[in-house]
Formats: structure tokens, C-alpha cells, sequence
């Protein structure tokens, strides 16, 4: 088990994950409930309680260099399961945005399929899977990973050869555009919704 060093915590750190998130991470008073909800702790190496208090503590370094950020489903079982209505889920989700924003390196697989992912969403208004995954193994170097899975989903129609782009296509790019405003200004992303309404 790895030791963190409780010193000063970071306050910059506390401050803008609860500016981001709009959640007030103070009240979590560590009943352990989002990690009794959690289906995907076994794969972290700090549960989301222990993430909330190392987030109260100030800990940004270790926050932002953790596997759990990255690992998180975002499913929102932790939120669900709080007693204090903290959107717990919310809070990793802005973790991510701040160790992308800031360069920490995340777990390399994860982080390349979920730009894989958002990319595909970007040019299509939708998840293409095949093309997804084209990118995925391609910068992943994963090739042959999954591959007996492909003959199955091409027999059901679960990986159509060409995207279909979605109705609403320019509201998915304004959304990128807004996230790209955000991240280059410094802005929450509560701040730039107030401007745009």
C-alpha cells in the first residue's frame, strides 16, 4: 500500500474541483456508501471515499495521478448512494477534465478509447463504433485484442461499415466548441451555460 503525505493540502485544488463540479466536497463525512455502491472499485487503487476525503485533503497530485479516475464507469451509483446528496460521480468526472487540462498521464488504454470515443462523437454526432475502434487499436497498438468478437457483432449489424450522422449534429459540435472555450479560458462550464442563456 502506497503512503500519502498529508501535508498543506492544496487549496487551489479544493477550490476549483468544487467550482467545476458545483458540489461542496466538505460534506462527504466518509460513510463509505459510494464505495459500497461503486461496481467498479475492485479495479481502482483508491476507493471513491478515499478519493473524496484525499480530494478534501488537497490532495492533487495524488487525485490526479490516480488509476480510480480513470477507471470510473461514471454509472453514478456513488451519487446515488450518497447520503449527502454530493454528486459524487460529477467530482471524478472534473478530476479527469483537470489531470487532462494539466497533463497527468492517466491509464494509457483508458484515456486513448475515451479520445477514440469523443472523437467519433465529434465528426459524427454519434459513437461510430467501427471507426472507434479502428482508432483505438490503431494508436493503442491492441490489434488483435477482442478481434473474435468482430465476426458475431458484423452478423447482428452491431458495427455498420458507415456512421450515421445524428439530426442534431451542429448542438453536438457547439457542445466541443463550448468544452474548447472552457478549457482555453478557464471558465467553469456552469459559468459558460450562464452566458450562453
Amino acid at each position: 500500500m502506497e503512503y500519502v503525505q498529508l501535508g498543506r493540502g492544496d487549496q487551489r485544488f479544493i477550490r476549483a474541483v468544487e467550482e467545476e463540479s458545483g458540489q461542496n466536497v466538505g460534506k462527504c463525512y466518509q460513510c463509505g456508501n459510494c464505495t459500497a455502491g461503486c461496481p467498479m472499485y475492485f479495479t481502482y487503487d483508491y476507493t471513491p471515499s478515499r478519493l473524496m476525503r484525499l480530494i478534501q485533503l488537497g490532495q492533487k497530485e495524488t487525485v490526479l495521478s490516480s488509476r480510480a479516475i480513470w477507471m470510473c464507469a461514471t454509472c453514478e451509483a456513488c451519487t446515488t448512494h450518497c447520503p449527502n446528496d454530493i454528486e459524487v460521480a460529477r467530482v471524478l468526472d472534473v478530476c479527469r477534465h483537470l489531470a487532462r487540462r494539466q497533463g497527468y498521464k492517466g491509464v494509457r488504454n483508458v484515456r486513448l478509447f475515451t479520445d477514440a470515443f469523443l472523437q467519433s462523437v465529434r465528426w459524427h454526432g454519434k459513437s461510430h463504433e467501427l471507426g472507434l475502434m479502428a482508432v483505438y487499436k490503431l494508436f493503442s497498438l491492441r490489434f488483435f485484442d477482442d478481434l473474435d468478437l468482430a465476426p458475431g457483432m458484423l452478423r447482428k449489424k452491431k458495427l455498420p461499415f458507415l456512421p450515421h450522422r445524428v439530426k442534431a449534429h451542429a448542438e453536438v459540435a457547439d457542445i466541443f466548441r463550448r468544452y474548447a472555450a472552457q478549457s482555453q479560458s478557464g471558465e467553469t462550464g456552469r459559468e459558460i451555460g450562464e452566458k450562453k442563456a
